[in-house]
């Protein structure tokens, strides 16, 4: 009975040590898969902590990046063109000189969503520190920068960004457009053969194709030549300008979008774009007021501006109440690109 009871008693300490056995091994298996565990959620925080910290560095670096290039590129900014975001519009002609064809500057105010369009003849004298002549020649020898500074001194306004359109360009846009709506005022009848240009449209209302459109913003009148070539950039603006606001436009925006990426030459870059964009969603529907540069053809054929009224209508076209503060976040929208006027 003895031998039993002693035998009991052993086979119950080895159970129980069996037992403290495989307690202890679960513990230590636990310990080791929480330190696992524990260890690949440190390694991946801290690998997402490198690669956010390498993101950061990389956006940083792009940003100053683009900050510098900005900065090496513009003049003093007038504060008082803050409130506006002004893009100079250059339609370069495909002939071998690639002269600028076409000079507008777009004003868009950045509260409002109010625009202002000014036509500048191509045939406008300038007289610059190098040379002197036709504004639209000066792109062949200078580019766009070079008209972007010798517009804004003529203009006496700060321009912010250029946007570069060639002709094909020009016709692809309209025709993803749907065309255009437009009232021709006279018969448009004109023969080149050497440069290989026909148009003819007939005198009324008329849905023209971007083919046509370009014709007719070509055509050179006999009574009024560049003046007339200048009233037509201006009804064609208010009527692409009344098109684009269309509900039918819409579907239409990733085609137009594409075009603009990949076949227009901008010195807007993805930060300038964002802010072109949320200007763009702010567009007025009133139309925008039009001015052609105030001057006179000389017996040359020039434009000589009339620097006392161009001066007169800046001031009206930009007047102080319509300036929105910024406040000094770095934003690089505003920073103007080129030489810049000084007061």
């Amino acid at each position: 009975m003895a031998n039993t009871t002693k035998d009991n008693i052993e086979k119950k300490r080895k159970s129980m040590k069996r037992r403290r056995r495989i307690k202890a091994f679960r513990l230590v298996f636990m310990l080791v898969i929480l330190s696992l565990i524990g260890s690949a959620v440190s390694f991946i925080g801290f690998s997402l902590y490198n690669a956010g910290i390498r993101a950061y560095s990389e956006f940083t670096d792009m940003y100053q990046s683009y900050t510098d290039r900005k900065t090496s590129r513009v003049g003093q900014a007038d504060p008082k063109f803050d409130g506006y975001t002004n893009i100079l519009i250059l339609g370069v002609d495909d002939s071998e000189r690639r002269e600028a064809d076409t000079i507008l500057l777009l004003s868009f105010s950045n509260e409002s969503g109010k625009s202002r369009i000014i036509s500048i003849p191509r045939d406008t004298w300038i007289t610059s520190r190098t040379q002197s002549g036709r504004l639209g020649t000066l792109y062949a020898w200078g580019g766009a920068t070079t008209l972007v500074r010798e517009v804004s001194k003529l203009l006496g306004v700060s321009i912010h960004q250029y946007i570069i359109i060639d002709m094909a360009t020009f016709v692809d846009l309209i025709d993803v457009l749907g065309g255009l709506d437009i009232y021709v005022e006279e018969n448009m009848d004109y023969d080149d053969e050497e440069s290989g240009l026909s148009i003819h449209i007939t005198q009324g209302y008329q849905h023209l194709s971007g083919e046509d459109v370009q014709k007719y913003l070509r055509y050179r009148g006999e009574k009024l030549g560049d003046v007339g070539r200048v009233q037509r950039q201006q009804k064609f603006i208010k009527a692409l300008y009344a098109k684009v606001l269309q509900l039918d436009t819409i579907p239409k925006l990733p085609a137009i979008a594409d075009i603009f990426r990949n076949r227009m030459d901008t010195s807007a870059e993805i930060f300038d774009s964002a802010h072109l964009a949320n200007i763009l969603r702010k567009m007025s529907s009133d139309p925008p007021t039009t001015l052609m540069l105030p001057g006179a053809e000389n017996v040359d054929g020039a434009w000589v501006p009339n620097v006392a009224e161009v001066e007169a209508r800046m001031s009206e076209l930009f007047p102080l109440q319509d300036i929105v503060p910024q406040s000094d976040t770095g934003d690089a929208d505003s920073e103007p690109i080129g030489e810049q006027p000084t007061n």
